[in-house]
């Protein structure tokens, strides 16, 4: 094989953390400076209204929060393989999400926190971030169901025939997944996947699902607060079903990171429509959940992203 010398090869990586770092915020400013529904003006005349200390801090909590209880979901996991501190973690989860704000569905994320292990821990550490993010996905689904079953019990937007084909159709998946669960792709299988999961301790699995509803409770809610900002005076569950509504179908539709906002928007815009809400305002909230949940963390893994030195084989 040909050497390639370590100058070469720390300069390949130096080019690479400024590739990753310059496409975040490419992608950023170029999805804030190009989005011709965004009134800038029209949002700081209902900032200047409403605005305070307190709720700007508030809401600032909400976001260190969501990002915490990830940070704490990561820690957790990976303590199965390999102890880490709450920094290391916080280094590895703000890094990844740098480097997968560009990739569908944040598949760079996987390869992002595979970089801070050995090689030989690879394979364990896309396992683990599956598993990490799967049970997110779980919550997601659970709490979206309830909540567009709720909605829909209140405004008839989809028919009865509709949810019971829907239904329908996710028990017939269910079933052909049992029935192929011993089919082998390339040595994998929904069989062998699943001993995996059961491998890691029962303990680790509670500290991960407390953790994960605690980030979407906290998520969801800060969603909710941001209607109350921007006085959308609607009941609680009704709100509520309507953004665990948004939360559900956006998050099964492909999209980037640095797009998440705009696909949680135009899903936002049609449901918040039906309960006559200004769709300026599902827009600013949408972008400002962005703003707040992944940009900020993304500048700070930026810092992560530059001062990344690879690990040891």
């Amino acid at each position: 094989m040909i050497s390639i010398p370590d100058k070469a090869k720390q300069f390949l990586v130096l080019t690479l953390k400024l590739l990753i770092v310059g496409g975040a915020f490419y992608f950023i400013y170029n999805q804030l400076a190009n989005n011709d529904k965004l009134d800038w003006q029209l949002f700081a005349e209902k900032f200047q209204k409403n605005w305070s200390v307190l709720g700007i801090l508030f809401l600032l909590l909400l976001s260190f929060l969501n990002r915490f209880f990830e940070i704490l979901k990561w820690q957790n996991l990976v303590s199965y393989i390999k102890n880490i501190s709450l920094t290391e973690a916080s280094k590895q989860v703000l890094g990844a999400l740098t480097a997968g704000i560009f990739t569908p569905n944040g598949v760079g994320e996987y390869a992002g926190k595979a970089l801070f292990f050995e090689k030989s821990m690879t394979k364990k550490i896309v396992f683990l971030n599956l598993v990490c993010n799967g049970i997110q996905m779980v919550l997601t689904i659970i709490f979206g169901v309830f909540g567009l079953l709720y909605f829909n019990a209140k405004f008839n937007v989809i028919t009865t025939q509709t949810v019971a084909a829907v239904f329908g159709l996710c028990l017939l998946l269910i079933l052909i997944a049992f029935f192929l669960k011993k089919i082998t792709i390339k040595g994998y299988s929904l069989e062998k996947f699943a001993h995996k999961i059961n491998a890691i301790p029962k303990s680790i699995h509670q500290k991960n699902i407390v953790f994960a509803v605690a980030r979407y409770l906290v998520f969801s809610h800060q969603y909710y607060f941001l209607f109350l900002a921007f006085d959308v005076d609607l009941p609680y569950l009704t709100l509520m079903s309507a953004i665990t509504s948004v939360y559900f179908l956006a998050s099964s539709l492909p999209t980037f990171q640095f797009l998440d906002f705009a696909v949680k928007g135009s899903v936002a815009v049609y449901f918040f429509g039906i309960l006559d809400v200004n769709e300026w305002i599902v827009v600013f909230i949408s972008t400002l959940m962005w703003l707040l949940n992944v940009v900020v963390p993304v500048l700070i893994g930026s810092y992560f992203v530059l001062n990344f030195k690879t690990s040891k084989p």
